[in-house]
């Protein structure tokens, strides 16, 4: 009979025992479970499909997918022959317009006046001579020495000649005051339009080049040289490598302890080993239910808060939609990017 209590009690003992380490134990992983959150999403990376701003043949393409292109890269070109014709049309005309305008700012030359008064000078001459002419006709006309005719011939040639020298008179004052303001106004306004015609032909004709917009990688040829290019028509995809982000979705009982600023560790199944680092870059201030893809423990219908983790210095290695594990210390002291990853400037 003792026996047999001693051994009921033994195993009373072992239930408590074991029971009280089953306790210990769950209090234990929810202690580590609480000091961190674990999310899972996938790289989320922006494109871009650059297309020229004209349209024409396309003569090269210098990039082939998985081409690492830097904002500024020519990517390709299109056939500018006829826009260069217009180009140099526009830069001749402007040359012309220009020079015409200097002439008129400087005025009339030393020697330009200098003639026009010799000019004026000697049609004076010519004019006091036939005046001398006439008078004398007028004098032999009642002597009978000359007719009629002869005073009325003479009266032609000094009205003549008074003509042309009060015209060299004008000419001569003209040299003298150079151009007019209007005038110098009009060839300064028509200098003006030369010079922003040419500028579109630039504009023209350097929109047959088509620059990388951003750091990235391409990721498909859309055309290829010979094709027509038109500013409607995208040439190429460019995944833009920078930012790099995580979507994640945040559960609605641990928004709170979530901030902007905070750091978190990233690793994929594709890399294993590798931790990345990152920071929690974005919040959405809006909720929405749980994304099919996205795998949760949580009931589908918990409402989750989009966020953006941003991945410093990948090497490359996290790809567009790969899975991804993240890890965020829910103690931490300071929310801010992580030393040497702050944001680009424009990153959202």
């Amino acid at each position: 009979m003792k026996g047999k209590r001693r051994a009921l009690a033994a195993m009373i003992s072992a239930i408590v025992i074991v029971f009280g380490l089953w306790e210990w134990n769950i209090h234990r992983h929810s202690t580590q479970q609480s000091s961190s959150l674990r999310l899972y999403g996938d790289v989320d990376i922006r494109e871009a499909q650059p297309a020229f701003n004209a349209s024409g043949a396309i003569t090269e393409i210098k990039v082939w997918e998985g081409s690492h292109v830097t904002k500024g890269d020519l990517l390709a070109r299109l056939d500018d022959s006829r826009y260069l014709a217009t180009l140099t049309q526009a830069k001749k005309l402007a040359d012309s317009l220009k020079a015409n305008l200097a002439k008129l700012v400087a005025g009339s030359r030393p020697e330009e006046i200098a003639q026009a008064k010799a000019t004026m000078e000697s049609l004076r001459a010519i004019a006091d001579k036939n005046q001398l002419l006439y008078q004398r006709t007028q004098e032999l006309v009642p002597q009978g020495a000359a007719s009629t005719e002869d005073q009325d011939n003479a009266l032609a040639q000094l009205n003549s000649s008074r003509a042309s020298f009060e015209a060299a008179q004008q000419n001569y004052i003209l040299a003298v005051k150079g151009p007019r303001a209007e005038d110098i106004a009009a060839a300064r306004s028509a200098v003006d339009a030369a010079e922003a015609a040419t500028a579109l032909a630039q504009r023209q004709f350097d929109d047959t080049r088509l620059y990388a917009p951003a750091d990235g990688v391409v990721e498909e040829r859309i055309l290829e040289p010979g094709d027509m290019a038109a500013p409607s028509t995208p040439v190429l995809t460019l995944a833009l490598t920078d930012p790099l982000w995580v979507r994640a979705y945040i559960p609605e009982n641990h928004l709170g302890q979530i901030h902007l600023g905070m750091e978190a560790t990233l690793s994929s199944d594709s890399y294993p080993g590798h931790i990345y680092q990152g920071w929690i870059g974005y919040l959405s201030p809006m909720a929405e239910f749980t994304p099919k893809s996205v795998e949760s423990p949580e009931l589908r219908t918990a409402l989750v808060y989009q966020a953006r983790v941003y991945v410093c210095d990948a090497h490359g290695e996290l790809r567009l939609g790969m899975p991804v594990t993240v890890d965020i210390a829910l103690q931490q002291t300071a929310t801010h990017p992580p030393s040497g990853c702050l944001p680009h400037a424009n990153a959202p």
